[in-house]
């Protein structure tokens, strides 16, 4: 019987010419790279290679079903790659599938023939294969200790015994919550208070920030905190400072944790009830944000890229016999296009010196959509182990793991679309609106119409409105006109409604036209001349997330 030609250097490399044996090597590498388990077929144990070549198939299988379903159903996809349950097949598949290729490769060695090949060629083929033979299966290590890592970071975070909840009224509304809990301070008091409304089909979101302090905060009928305060949260005494909204959640923890039932952070859930009985609008869950382990998120995101209108301060302590005033700052964060790192960030998120309450918010709110903007496939993907690590130790949610696919799903969604923003009190609200005396009614309408803006329900008005004005169909405008925003600290700020656009004009020169540098605020500070500061800082709440 003849012998195929072909077949003689695959199956008989002792048979072939010098150059046909290297040749041949050079094949066998390539097809278990590309192909594991089909050089066995044509030159080894064909028993060995089918086995390899269905699980070889089955994997390209699961890749196309998963390209199918990122296509159609990505939030299924996002789902089943972050249940907690299949985590674990995920992780137990990759190391089973890094055995598999090892053996593939350690086969694939010895039907190279290396005692066959030309000298000058055996170093050669031996190196590439153990170097392709460690990428490979590295990779395929690597991705099971990355399952395992988030696997981790999500059951630490997320709420894995929650059911999915349902959107109302067709979004979904979550509150972050800023904690703090730093010395001097009996327990944590949340520094920042917003919330993310997502409309559950589109992705189009809302931010609304709501001032720490706002007093008198509502409860739901349906809140446990209700019965403690059912005419609002009026627990002023010894101190005022005590029924400002910050002020819930330390009530909560110490005075109610029975309230919420056990395994409950009763101090996040009462909080959630006042902002949703402030706003007018139920709150379904809420993210806790450690404000000292918030810089490690930012730093492992490798910094948010951010335009910052003016000079804002790094506080340093509080001036000797004042409460209000601080000492020179220790350092300062300029205007311009810059990427601030974790450190920066934080103080940039944090800092109200010479400013108000309002200023402060509107650079939270950067922050926040630099985030949203920032957190990008590549991003996640590049740099996700230091991400899900900061994260495991910087939230804490009753956002459900299993929901976590279709928020995914929608903030990817967000990502293309605006995002309206709102602040309760000025400049989005009247000059003579009081946190310490809140009109709710108007606080309810204007959420309203802002959230219809949201989902491009709202009817464009044919002209702007002013804050407060009400629309012949009753809807409070969430917006002004150009240039008719609120005073505050002596300056006109522009609503933040909308967000600033990339290029807005920034505060770098005094009145007579001096460039403003740190050296020339801290001789201020020196001078304890607060009114020039006050009046040079003021617009430091404007900023855009690049």
């Amino acid at each position: 019987m003849s012998r195929n030609r072909l077949d003689d250097p695959i199956r008989r490399p002792q048979e072939a010419e010098p150059g046909d044996r290297v040749r041949r090597a050079w094949v066998l590498i390539a097809l278990t790279l590309l192909v594991p388990g089909s050089a066995q077929v044509v030159a080894g144990d064909r028993r060995f290679g089918r086995i390899a070549l269905r699980v070889t198939f089955a994997v390209w299988a699961l890749v196309l079903l998963a390209l199918v379903l990122a296509l159609l159903n990505r939030a299924l996809l996002l789902s089943i790659l972050t249940h907690p349950v299949l985590m674990v097949v995920w992780m137990i598949g990759l190391v089973a599938l890094l055995i598999g290729w090892v053996l593939v490769w350690v086969n694939t060695f010895r039907l190279c023939r290396l005692a066959i090949l030309p000298p000058r060629w055996k170093a050669p083929v031996a190196a590439v294969l153990v170097v392709l033979m460690v990428l490979s299966c590295g990779a395929l290590g690597y991705g099971a200790y990355l399952v395992n890592v988030a696997r981790g970071a999500l059951g630490d975070v997320f709420d894995a015994g929650r059911p999915p909840f349902d959107p109302v009224d067709g979004r979904y509304n979550i509150a972050l919550l800023g904690g703090d809990a730093g010395e001097g301070r009996e327990g944590l008091r949340p520094d920042s208070m917003s919330v993310i409304s997502i409309d559950a089909t589109t992705g189009a979101s809302a931010i609304i920030s709501v001032p720490r302090s706002l007093q008198y905060a509502k409860f739901p009928d349906s809140s446990p905190m209700h019965r403690i305060y059912p005419d609002g949260f009026n627990n002023c005494e010894p101190d005022a400072l005590n029924c400002l909204l910050n002020a819930v959640y330390t009530d909560a923890t110490n005075n109610h944790k029975d309230l919420y039932g056990p395994g409950k952070n009763a101090g996040a859930e009462a909080t959630k009830d006042a902002i949703s009985g402030t706003l007018g609008i139920t709150i379904q869950a809420y993210a806790l944000i450690d404000m000292d382990g918030f810089a490690q998120l930012i730093d492992a995101m490798g910094g948010v890229k951010m335009r910052v209108g003016a000079w804002v301060p790094i506080s340093g302590g509080m001036l000797p016999g004042s409460d209000t005033r601080h000492v020179k700052p220790d350092g300062w964060i300029h205007p311009g296009n810059q990427t601030l790192n974790g450190f920066q960030a934080q103080w940039f998120a944090r800092s109200r010196e010479n400013v108000d309450d309002f200023a402060r918010v509107q650079r939270q709110q950067c922050v926040q959509q630099a985030m949203i903007k920032q957190l990008d496939p590549a991003t996640v993907i590049t740099k996700f182990e230091a991400i899900a690590k900061a994260g495991a130790h910087v939230v804490d949610t009753d956002i459900p793991q299993g929901q976590l696919g279709g928020f995914v799903d929608l903030a990817a969604k967000a990502k293309g679309q605006p995002t309206v923003r709102m602040t309760v009190g000025p400049p989005d609200f009247p000059a003579d609106f009081s946190l310490g005396d809140p009109n709710f009614d108007l606080i309810h309408s204007k959420v309203k119409a802002l959230l219809a803006k949201a989902t491009g329900k709202a009817a464009k008005a044919a002209a702007p409105l002013q804050p407060g004005t009400v629309s012949e169909g009753g809807t409070v405008s969430a917006a002004v006109a150009p240039g008719t925003g609120v005073q505050a600290q002596g300056a006109v700020r522009p609503p933040l409604t909308d967000e600033l656009p990339p290029d807005f004009p920034l505060s770098t020169t005094r009145p007579d036209g001096q460039p403003i540098t740190a050296q020339y605020l801290n001789s201020l500070y020196d001078a304890q001349d607060y009114q020039t500061l006050d009046q040079l800082l003021a617009k430091n709440g404007n900023c855009a997330a690049l």
